[in-house]
């Protein structure tokens, strides 16, 4: 089903971008057991593997944590790059410095998305993480409590439930007047500001990154839903991940390869294809 990856003698240089929820993380349980053959052969090459997700800042500092890595990572649907400061030895010119890290922001600030939303209020019945406790946000998204908490810590995007699916394309286009953009990933819409998606935040990344590890840089990029369109199309080797059902979203991306399960294990499965890590053996 997948055409052969490119030769590490062809692609030496590795970056990956990935999606959270559903990709590298099991849906339902949030768990990235599975792919924990590949993790740690990332980890001895030192690739850079850069998180691409929806989740918050004080989310992704906690997965890394769990993971023990420190790496670039993207939040809010492309809201922000965030590199860690000493990151490689690497001078990172751009953005801005927020120890302890620099900050690239494409994104509206929360405070301007969370005054849009409550001037939406009397037309719209929405419901976004600004009004939820950590409870509703704990039942709703089947995150565990303390997961829920970091969810809510909003800097930049609002995720959104809306009582009425038929009024989506009319607030779509309200948010598109007032500089704001509505896309959908896993349980929730996502509000945001029209500068960012998670493409831009991905080619700004590299351009970072390239300039560093040199113009041989391959990058490789895997999610699973709509909302990650804009990221495969900004990589060399876009890989879709399919749903739990084993359904494949339609985000008609030229080249793209399919993984053949979903969640931490085709991710696993895929990446270790393309370190040319043949099935139950060791790298050539």
């Amino acid at each position: 089903m997948n055409e052969s990856f490119p030769t590490r003698r062809t692609c030496a240089n590795i970056a990956i971008f990935t999606d959270l929820d559903g990709s590298l993380l099991d849906h339902g349980t949030y768990s990235c057991e599975n792919a924990r053959p590949a993790l740690e052969r990332i980890r001895a090459r030192r690739i850079p593997l850069v998180f691409s997700s929806s989740k918050t800042r004080p989310e992704i500092e906690v997965l890394q944590a769990a993971m023990g890595i420190r790496e670039p990572f993207i939040v809010e649907n492309g809201a922000a790059v965030f590199f860690p400061d000493g990151y490689r030895n690497w001078q990172v010119q751009d953005g801005t410095h927020q120890p302890p890290y620099t900050v690239i922001r494409f994104g509206a600030t929360y405070s301007e998305i969370r005054r849009w939303v409550r001037s939406l209020r009397p037309g719209f019945s929405i419901r976004g993480f600004g009004d939820l406790s950590v409870e509703d946000i704990e039942r709703l998204s089947g995150l565990p409590p303390d997961q829920a908490g970091l969810a809510k810590q909003r800097e930049f995007t609002e995720p959104f439930l809306i009582d009425d699916d038929l009024k989506i394309v009319e607030l779509r286009a309200m948010a598109e007047a007032a500089g704001f953009t509505i896309t959908r990933g896993g349980r929730f819409h996502h509000l945001m500001g029209s500068g960012q998606n998670k493409g831009i935040a991905v080619r700004r990344a590299v351009s970072v990154i390239r300039r560093h590890m040199g113009p041989s840089l391959c990058t490789i990029g895997l999610g699973d839903s709509a909302n990650d369109t804009a990221m495969l199309q900004s990589v060399d080797i876009p890989i879709l991940i399919p749903h739990p059902d084993g359904s494949y979203e339609d985000v008609g991306v030229a080249g793209l390869r399919k993984a053949r399960h979903p969640g931490s294990r085709g991710w696993n499965d895929m990446i270790l294809e393309l370190l040319g890590v043949p099935p139950g053996g060791r790298t050539p």
